[in-house]
């Protein structure tokens, strides 16, 4: 007789899914120095299958690693490649729509770096194929994944900062680019290399959408005629403020990336950072009742005497933050059909935004 049990797996964990077949489309500082060492960290849910640059030398860097790899000289080419499932358009970002839209017309899963466009007109037809496509189009939004905006959405809700006022996200950096993202006509600028982040995770603090919107661009340190420099207010009906800037001619040192200002103290983490600081009142002091008064005032000094506190504040440890934690998102989408937490709605309201920043400024003409 045959024992049952003899045939029951003592392993419990779900069978292995295959790795999810990358095709890169542009081989830039990008794609060869932040997307693929990630990939390549994660090439058990990853495996790079195609690329495609006109330059051969960009691509024999990746077929000295990626021996199998499939190369081309024209995306098309790459597009139409069986073996390719996700498509990540990491080119210059005046051949973004079009290569996304080729992209989507075969139903291939699409990543595209940004800017996702460089009009509100070109993110709504985006949009429109992406939903056609069933939803295979994600932005590659950096920023709603690392981890030092992780933690400030974290310490967003703690009552130590009192009732918030302000928001203060920086992108500081002193950089005399020469590159075809320093020229307008090539599609570059901060507004359009940094600002698409910088705006969906103000926003993501703001947690409203914002009523009034002022900027400024401008050109500080870059060699090209594009603006390296770009600020960036936000209001919200109820008075919150998000003050954004990106700044390429600035020395250090360099303001924290994320400041929250309250009433009892503020909250702030550096770049790339997993633990930032409350700078706040003392949670256990309470200030004496006093009301305010229309009498002439003292000539005594004003200010109060109260403890003031430096409380540090981190990510827990098994927080899962940074750009392997886009990359394994994009993976349950593929293969499991789970929902993609950053939503392409909200990359197309950003570009809303960037598209009045760039029309509103005299210098961006």
């Amino acid at each position: 007789m045959t024992n049952l049990d003899d045939h029951i797996d003592d392993d419990p964990s779900p069978p292995r899914r295959r790795p999810v077949r990358v095709g890169i489309a542009g081989l830039g500082r990008s794609a060869l120095l932040g997307h693929i060492p990630v990939l390549e960290s994660l090439s058990d849910l990853f495996s790079i299958t195609a690329v495609c640059d006109l330059m051969k030398e960009r691509r024999d860097i990746v077929e000295r690693n990626h021996p199998d790899v499939h190369t081309y000289r024209r995306v098309e080419d790459m597009l139409d490649d069986p073996d390719v499932e996700v498509v990540l358009v990491s080119l210059p970002s005046v051949e973004h729509q079009s290569t996304v839209l080729e992209s989507l017309a075969r139903t291939k899963w699409t990543v595209v770096d940004p800017p996702l466009a460089l009009s509100h007109d070109d993110a709504l037809v985006l949009r429109a194929a992406a939903i056609k496509a069933r939803g295979k189009l994600i932005p590659f939004t950096r920023g709603l994944f690392a981890p030092d905006y992780r933690l400030a959405l974290m310490a967003l809700d703690d009552p130590r900062l009192g009732e918030l006022y302000e928001v203060r996200v920086r992108r500081q950096d002193y950089i005399r680019r020469d590159d075809w993202q320093a020229v307008k006509r090539c599609g570059g600028g901060a507004a359009y290399y940094s600002a698409q982040d910088a705006l969906l995770q103000a926003v993501g603090l703001l947690r409203s959408p914002p009523s009034q919107l002022w900027s400024e661009l401008k050109r500080v340190a870059s060699l090209g005629d594009a603006e390296d420099f770009a600020h960036i207010v936000l209001k919200t009906r109820g008075d919150l403020t998000a003050d954004i800037e990106i700044n390429g001619g600035m020395l250090p040192p360099f303001e924290p990336v994320f400041t929250l200002r309250g009433s009892r103290g503020s909250f702030s983490v550096q770049a790339g950072a997993s633990e930032g600081v409350f700078h706040v009142i003392d949670p256990e002091f309470q200030f004496p009742r006093r009301r305010s008064s229309v009498r002439t005032p003292s000539l005594a000094d004003l200010h109060e005497s109260f403890p003031v506190l430096d409380i540090p504040f981190a990510l827990p440890p098994d927080a899962e933050a940074g750009d392997a934690a886009f990359w394994r998102a994009l993976y349950n989408s593929v293969r499991v059909a789970a929902p993609f937490p950053a939503a392409l709605d909200d990359a197309v309201e950003a570009i809303r935004y960037l598209h009045i920043v760039k029309r509103s400024s005299p210098f961006a003409k």
